[in-house]
């Protein structure tokens, strides 16, 4: 979807898919009936987090699970919600570094702990 929007020139709303495409995905992983900011905070936490990206035995570890829990809500309330919320219009390079984030939280994701 997102690649078809850029191709088309609506960079906007490719970031929006995008974005929406990563939350989607925390919620399946999760199984929390939440979204956005919300849904991240709750999937991430420190403690007894629904998806857990490091082993958290120590405190890098852990440390990493919290900043990942910060970065992915930010991008919620950052980059997805104010294409959700209002009329914006992105340059194709400012799409491309949002597209690219998106890609890298996904990868993160996909490299999640078992």
């Amino acid at each position: 979807m997102s690649l078809k929007l850029f191709n088309n020139g609506h960079y906007s709303q490719a970031t929006f898919e995008a974005f929406k495409f990563l939350d989607i995905q925390v919620k399946k992983l999760s199984g929390i009936n939440e979204s956005g900011q919300k849904l991240m905070m709750a999937a991430f936490t420190d403690s007894n987090p629904k998806i857990r990206l490091t082993p958290l035995s120590t405190q890098s570890e852990i440390d990493e699970q919290l900043g990942y829990r910060f970065i992915f809500a930010g991008s919620m309330s950052a980059i997805r919600n104010p294409r959700g919320h209002d009329i914006t219009m992105d340059p194709i390079d400012r799409c491309l570094d949002h597209l690219s984030f998106a890609s890298v939280l996904l990868r993160r994701l996909e490299d999640r702990q078992p």
